[in-house]
């Protein structure tokens, strides 16, 4: 007796909401969206639960887009004949796929509070630095300077740089202890200490 005194309540609410829709002409109102809420979100949560593994948020984040979107489609629900349960339930379940489909078309998001804490390379220091060792450089002789650009800072060996220089390499390397000595000094003068 109390199974079929619950269907007949189900019964009258379905018919109460439909009357709702049925009432706004064009626009829905707010009345429609609290009766859908009251009315089929329970039912709709516990479906969607099972659909998104227990999360609850999202859960929760789905059964308010497809009240909404019922909420949206009131004319369309207005002239449907039997319960809107079974279209809020299909749309649901579509809401969710397509979060998962989009899910998997995109990079997963990376929680970036780990970033915080590691810190910073302080850029001032390396421009500073690198001002300094440009104006040292510039108290070389060109063939000293030359050398140093070509071992160090480009990469090269000394066969590679006394090839590039049409220099023989035993010069090269001559050069750069004496340009490496040179250096020193410069960088000294300007309160650069090793």
């Amino acid at each position: 007796m109390g199974v079929r005194k619950d269907s007949v309540v189900a019964n009258d609410r379905g018919a109460r909401a439909r009357h709702r829709m049925s009432q706004s002409s064009s626009e829905p109102d707010e009345e429609l969206m609290r009766a859908l809420y009251r009315e089929h979100a329970g039912p709709l949560l516990a479906y969607v639960l099972r659909l998104v593994a227990g999360d609850r948020q999202r859960a929760e984040d789905v059964v308010q887009e497809t009240l909404i979107r019922a909420w949206k489609n009131a004319g369309q629900l207005n002239r449907a004949t039997g319960s809107v349960r079974p279209w809020l339930v299909t749309v649901a379940r579509r809401i969710v796929i397509d979060g998962h489909r989009s899910r998997q078309a995109r990079p997963q998001e990376v929680d970036p509070s780990p970033l915080e804490v590691i810190p910073a390379e302080d850029e001032i220091d390396k421009a500073l630095w690198l001002m300094t060792l440009s104006d040292a450089l510039d108290d070389l002789t060109p063939a000293h300077r030359e050398v140093l650009v070509e071992t160090y800072f480009k990469g090269r060996t000394v066969n590679e740089a006394a090839q590039t220089l049409g220099i023989p390499s035993g010069t090269v390397r001559s050069r750069v202890f004496y340009a490496l000595r040179s250096m020193k000094l410069a960088l000294e003068e300007r309160g650069v200490t090793a």
